[in-house]
């Protein structure tokens, strides 16, 4: 496997990477793999949407000397001098920080636009003035839009349904530009629904995953939007972990300046899913009485139907997801089960 020979090669050759939206869910991911990989990591956030418990929980996830290697800054992306700043001295960026969310780039398109955009271009720019050597960025599915095509084919888009979607289509067109312009290494992993350990299930815009296993643990209401036969590539962290690694790391010129999707290249349904939270849960809380799910409208902006062709991930970066979306929800639930926040939930339902 690829990514077995990168990181043993990563152990032998450390290098120092940039993290930014750090204390968020994907960005203290990939600090923790890197902290166990020996590498020195430099960490960026401003706490918008991260939290500093995140970053709590990958120190308790590594060696005191591990940890050691793990430099904070506390900053904004829409400060150029601030970018500026944090990525002089660096040999790999994975850029996470953004303003995620379809329905708050509808509430706010202007927020979301000064940090996935302005924020983005002011990242990269001042790593390629800094002469960082690669630069890896999240995308999102969300730039299919309303392409009926499944699998999706990274070649192959729709008209843009969000001005989420847009912002992160700029991202990629900037890519492109600053590839043929400054012959800068820049790739884009467009995400598909990642869950996983540590993503927020609070908040008007939290991603449903974390929001139905909490909303169930605690006996509260879980909606779903429209008639459930909505369905989703849903992505284990592990899996976009790996490739954020393989992108940063590999060595085929084949490879930049594209983006990549990034997912299990499966496909559930809302209905589904919850039944499968649902069942895994009550396995391992018997004594958890779980609420019928209530079906409300469904959502503006959102795709109907997304399922990944990860072909050109497999061949260009070496990308091989080691977690589909069971074994994934099986690791997830016991996590939020005992750890989450540092609280036991599953004294709630006693």
């Amino acid at each position: 496997m690829k990514y077995d020979e990168i990181k043993k090669e990563l152990l032998v050759n450390p290098k120092t990477w940039l993290v930014s939206g750090v204390a968020g869910f994907i960005g203290s991911n990939l600090a923790e793999e890197l902290l166990k990989l020996n590498q020195k990591v430099v960490g960026l956030d401003n706490f918008e949407t991260g939290h500093k418990y995140n970053l709590e929980h990958v120190k308790n996830s590594v060696s005191k000397n591990q940890w050691n290697n793990f430099t904070f800054i506390e900053g904004d992306i829409r400060n150029y001098e601030t970018c500026n700043e944090v990525t002089k001295n660096i040999d790999v960026i994975l850029h996470q920080a953004a303003l995620g969310s379809v329905p708050r780039s509808i509430d706010n398109p202007v927020n979301t636009n000064a940090s996935n955009v302005s924020g983005f271009l002011n990242m990269l720019t001042a790593a390629k003035d800094n002469g960082v050597k690669r630069f890896v960025y999240a995308s999102s599915s969300s730039v299919y839009g309303d392409s009926a095509e499944l699998p999706k084919v990274e070649a192959r888009t729709g008209n843009l349904l969000s001005p989420y979607a847009v912002t992160k289509y700029v991202n990629e067109l900037y890519m492109g530009v600053f590839y043929k312009c400054y012959n800068f290494e820049s790739i884009g992993l467009r995400y598909f629904n990642v869950f996983g350990k540590r993503q927020d299930p609070n908040g008007a815009y939290a991603a449903v995953m974390p929001k139905w296993i909490s909303q169930m643990i605690n006996g509260e209401d879980v909606f779903i939007n429209g008639d459930g036969e909505t369905s989703r590539d849903f992505t284990y962290i592990d899996n976009v972990v790996q490739a954020n690694i393989l992108a940063g790391t590999t060595t085929n010129s084949q490879a930049f300046a594209k983006a990549y999707n990034t997912a299990a290249s499966g496909r559930e349904t809302l209905n589904n899913l919850f039944s499968a939270i649902k069942n895994g849960l009550e396995e391992k809380l018997p004594n958890l009485k779980i609420k019928d799910a209530i079906y409300r409208d469904f959502r503006a902006g959102d795709i109907r139907h997304s399922n990944a062709n990860i072909d050109q991930a497999k061949q260009l970066l070496g990308y091989e997801p080691t977690h589909n979306l069971e074994e994934g929800l099986k690791e997830s639930l016991s996590w939020y089960i005992n750890d989450i926040k540092g609280n036991k939930l599953n004294d709630k339902c006693k």
